[in-house]
């Protein structure tokens, strides 16, 4: 006996085409062919190229793609474990996983003989909170990038090691990690803008001492600190290399050097990696 072929019948083959379709539409729209799960440091950014992206998401926030490529900033202080990337390229919705690692950096003890830079007075506190505040309200900036990377160094000779994240213990007293670089100099040695931008903070404050803060678009900010002097005010445009003021030691400091900060969308990074090859960047692929 010959079996009778299988056939659908309308209404089944109606039904079984919507649900085919809606199984595609449910798909997952993540990119399986993308590396996953590369370990970071905190403090560290995070490259992820590609072609005709259209855009890039963190936490809730959603930025353009610079120069080829998505670039995710983790904080210093970002807690240890699995973040996840997110961006869209092609119309079609990605996302890729990275891991945070525990916090690598080292202990540093300062002594300082200005106790009043690390016991805070009463006075000096409400001047230190009015100026944090002003501070705080820099990073989240929407302006068109006008830097280029890698940024360019903001001394002339720039020596080796920074000390970006040291767990800071000021006369025996814990502190925050140290967020940006420092570079050992002689007082008057000139420093120079990382990147073509717009200063958008230029004052005297508290721990910093004589401070500049540079706005270079796409919420890229970089921040100089314990100078002798300042050549710019705020609202000035200033060119990628262009003197903005000098080495110094003022605010809470031991000695002459530039302390040399980024914050890139509010997140704190080391400075070294913007300052180097874009192939050193960690890079998802």
């Amino acid at each position: 006996m010959t079996p009778r072929p299988f056939r659908f019948s309308a209404p089944f083959a109606a039904y079984f085409a919507i649900c085919l379709l809606a199984l595609v539409a449910a798909a997952p729209v993540d990119s399986s062919d993308e590396a996953r799960d590369i370990e970071v440091a905190p403090g560290t950014v995070v490259r992820w190229p590609g072609d005709s992206l259209e855009s890039c998401r963190l936490g809730g926030r959603e930025w353009a793609p610079y120069a080829g490529a998505c670039w995710y900033a983790i904080d210093l202080l970002h807690d240890r474990g699995a973040v996840e990337l997110a961006r869209t390229a092609k119309g079609r919705a990605e996302r890729a996983l990275i891991t945070v690692s525990d916090y690598i950096y080292p202990v540093q003890h300062i002594t300082l003989q200005d106790d009043s830079r690390v016991n805070v007075s009463d006075v000096d506190l409400v001047r230190v909170r009015s100026e944090q505040k002003r501070v705080g309200s820099l990073w989240w900036t929407d302006a068109e990038p006008i830097f280029e990377l890698p940024l360019a160094p903001p001394l002339e000779e720039l020596p080796a090691g920074g000390r970006f994240g040291s767990r800071r213990f000021l006369n025996g007293q814990p502190r925050s990690p140290h967020s940006g670089a420092d570079f050992a100099a002689p007082e008057g040695t000139p420093v120079m803008s990382a990147a073509g931008g717009r200063v958008v903070l230029s004052d005297d404050l508290f721990f910093s001492g004589e401070s500049v803060f540079i706005d270079h678009g796409a919420g890229l900010v970089t921040m100089y600190f314990h100078l002798s002097t300042r050549r710019v005010e705020v609202g000035r445009q200033v060119d990628r290399g262009e003197v903005i003021g000098r080495v110094g030691q003022s605010g809470r400091a031991t000695g002459p050097h530039l302390h040399f900060g980024v914050r890139w969308r509010g997140a704190r990074v080391d400075p070294e990696i913007l300052l180097g090859p874009a192939a050193a960047v960690p890079s998802l692929r």
